[in-house]
């Protein structure tokens, strides 16, 4: 029996919204099948060079009434870093609230705008320690 990993799926409550967040990750649009009939869109999303190995984000025309909920149900995304302190200053400067810093250098949570939660680690050994990040307190839950 073979197997290969296809995509993670995540509702989205806004598009645009959602779409921004992943983008602020470094991912981009690689396809997108938008559904007259169903009434839905599916944005697939991935790191560039990495387009085996998408996000998709599926987006209901008429809303969803369960979004957003804590939407931990199937764990985390987790995406590697070359610079954990620099992602994470981008994310913090574009509104995204830091759930777990990265004081240790090396590991960090965040959510996109439908409570998924993001795992960020750092390539290679974790960086020295640095401010603000190492006495950063936890915001929230991850």
């Amino acid at each position: 029996m073979t197997l290969k990993y296809l995509h993670t799926m995540v509702r989205v409550k806004d598009l645009e919204k959602s779409m921004a967040f992943y983008e602020l990750l470094g991912l981009k649009e690689t396809r997108r099948i938008d559904n007259e009939q169903g009434r839905f869109s599916l944005v697939f999303m991935a790191p560039p060079g990495q387009e085996e190995c998408p996000v998709e984000l599926t987006y209901n025309w008429d809303g969803d009434e369960g979004l957003p909920s804590d939407s931990r149900h199937f764990g985390h995304l987790a995406y590697r870093v070359d610079d954990i302190y620099a992602v994470c200053a981008k994310l913090q400067d574009n509104g995204v609230t830091i759930n777990r810093p990265p004081r240790d250098g090396h590991m960090a949570f965040v959510r996109s705008p439908d409570n998924v939660s993001i795992e960020l680690l750092q390539e290679g050994d974790s960086l020295p320690k640095q401010e603000p990040w190492a006495s950063m307190e936890n915001t929230g839950h991850w």
